[in-house]
């Protein structure tokens, strides 16, 4: 009963602080991305393109790794080999669900670059539109194309790097019995969620010259409404093939939360 009481009072307090408001209004972000498909879907469809090319392979791969997720969970787990039948399958059911959270996140994440990779031109396309539907875009780049490219490799290894040193310990946290398998995949949601909102931002950031740096710290003075942009993005992705649909209007979103972030005030598209 008192756990009921502090926790409604937390919610409550988070209400008033308006966290949960901003939470919200980075869901209504990539909503806003979503409803570019009745606006333009020509050039939204173009943007599915490059996803769903990349979505079959990862397809292919995810049914490879759940074929072997028995062996792996075994072989990750020496020291329950001798153990009572029962905790041997407790323990290894385990291990199988947080070697499934940890591919989860790394799988979300590697798709999420590799896309924006491929489908660069669409996406670019899609990031000018609303770019110019709010109004004073950036100018277009003079910067030769392979020029960016290594900044954006690196870019995208420093936050695979993020990805693994974070991905691990939650990887462990999910042998904690009980708590671990409740916390663990909340927070991972929350830091996929994260990383999301800042790999999709990367046109509009990068577009003004802003590093991965400053990146992070403009999207951290509006933490709420960037995780709540990429934990909807993030959970949406867990649907088989949602990403497809929903790749260009991350894009989309995330060029509103880049902006929102830059400018107290943004204007709204028309």
């Amino acid at each position: 009963m008192q756990a009921n009481v502090r926790l409604q009072e937390a919610v409550t307090a988070a209400a008033r602080s308006g966290t949960v408001r901003q939470f919200v209004a980075g869901v209504r972000l990539l909503g806003r991305g979503l409803g570019m498909w009745a606006t333009t879907s020509r050039l939204m469809l173009l943007g599915a393109i490059p996803a769903f090319i990349v979505a079959i392979l990862y397809a292919v791969l995810l049914i490879l790794f759940f074929t072997q997720l028995d062996f792996l969970a075994t072989w990750i787990t020496p020291f329950a080999e001798n153990w009572d039948t029962t905790w041997r399958t407790a323990v290894r059911l385990v291990a199988g669900a947080a070697l499934l959270a940890l591919a989860v996140l790394l799988v979300i994440f590697t798709f999420t670059a590799i896309t924006l990779a491929v489908g660069d031109p669409f996406y670019e396309r899609i990031w000018r539109e609303v770019e110019q539907r709010l109004g004073n875009p950036p100018p277009e780049s003079d910067e030769p194309f392979w020029r960016s490219i290594p900044r954006g490799i690196g870019n995208g290894l420093r936050l695979l790097l993020l990805t693994a040193v974070v991905g691990l310990p939650l990887f462990l946290l999910a042998f904690v019995p009980v708590v671990g398998q409740i916390v663990a995949p909340v927070l991972g949601v929350l830091f996929g969620g994260w990383l999301l909102a800042v790999e999709l931002t990367g046109f509009a950031f990068d577009s003004r010259r802003i590093s991965l740096r400053d990146r992070r710290r403009a999207l951290a003075v509006r933490r709420p409404t960037a995780l709540g942009f990429g934990v909807a993005t993030y959970l949406l992705f867990l649907i088989p093939f949602g990403a497809v649909l929903v790749m260009p209007a991350a894009v989309a979103g995330a060029t509103l939360l880049a902006r929102s972030a830059l400018d107290p005030q943004p204007p709204t598209p028309s």
